[in-house]
C-alpha cells in the first residue's frame, strides 16, 4: 500500500531515475547559468520541512547579484528558467536526501510557520513537494489562501500514488506551457501576507 514508508521508497527511486534522464539538461542549464551569471549556479535557501524543520532548498540561480526587487534582478535566462520550472530540477537532489517528496505541499520559508492558521499549518505534516496539488491547479497564479487550503486538503488525504502521478502529470503540463509561472504583477509569487515583488521561489 501506498504509505509512508511506500511514497518513500518511490520517491527515491524516482527521483534517481529523473536525474539521470535528465542529466544532460541539468548540466546544460548548469553551463547556461555560469555563462549568463556567473557564480555560484546554485541558489541555497532555508525552508521548512517536515514538521516545520529546516533545511537547505537547492534552485539554480535565477537572478543577478545586487540590489533591488526580484523583478529588477531578474535576467531572461532566469524568467525562461522559472517559466518551465528548470530551477527547480536541483531539488531532485532534496528527494534524495529525504528532505523534500515528489509531490507535496511546495516548502516555503521558516518566517511563514508562525503566520499560519491550524489548517494551513498541515502542510508542515508532510515532506514539502517538488510538485504539489497547488501547483497543479497553476502554479503561482493561485493566490495564497486558495494555495494553502489546497495543501491542508493534500494533507488530509491518505496518499495514493494515483492522485501523485496525476499531480506530476498536471505540473509537468503546465510547465511545459510555460503557464502559471508567475502571479499577476509579480516576479513569481508574493511574500505571504506582504504585496511585493520579493518572491519565495
Amino acid at each position: 500500500m501506498y504509505r509512508r514508508f511506500g511514497k518513500r521508497a518511490c520517491d527515491a527511486l524516482g527521483a534517481a531515475l529523473l536525474m539521470v534522464a535528465l542529466a544532460p539538461v541539468m548540466a546544460a542549464v548548469a553551463l547556461a547559468v555560469r555563462a549568463a551569471l556567473g557564480r555560484p549556479v546554485l541558489f541555497r535557501q532555508t525552508r521548512a520541512g517536515l514538521g516545520g524543520a529546516p533545511f537547505t532548498l537547492l534552485k539554480f540561480r535565477t537572478l543577478q547579484n545586487g540590489a533591488g526587487d526580484d523583478a529588477a534582478r531578474m535576467t531572461r535566462l532566469g524568467r525562461l528558467l522559472r517559466a518551465v520550472a528548470l530551477d527547480e530540477l536541483p531539488q531532485l537532489v532534496n528527494v534524495l536526501r529525504g528532505e523534500m517528496s515528489l509531490v507535496g505541499p511546495r516548502p516555503l520559508p521558516l518566517d511563514y510557520v508562525p503566520r499560519y492558521s491550524a489548517r494551513q499549518a498541515l502542510r508542515l505534516t508532510l515532506r514539502p513537494g517538488l510538485a504539489g496539488l497547488a501547483q497543479a491547479a497553476g502554479r503561482n497564479a493561485v493566490p495564497w489562501d486558495a494555495r494553502l487550503e489546497l495543501d491542508a486538503r493534500y494533507a488530509e488525504a491518505p496518499p495514493r500514488i494515483g492522485r501523485d502521478a496525476l499531480i506530476l502529470m498536471r505540473c509537468a503540463a503546465l510547465a511545459l506551457m510555460a503557464r502559471g509561472a508567475a502571479a499577476p504583477g509579480h516576479a513569481t509569487m508574493p511574500i505571504f501576507g506582504k504585496i511585493t515583488d520579493k518572491t519565495p521561489g
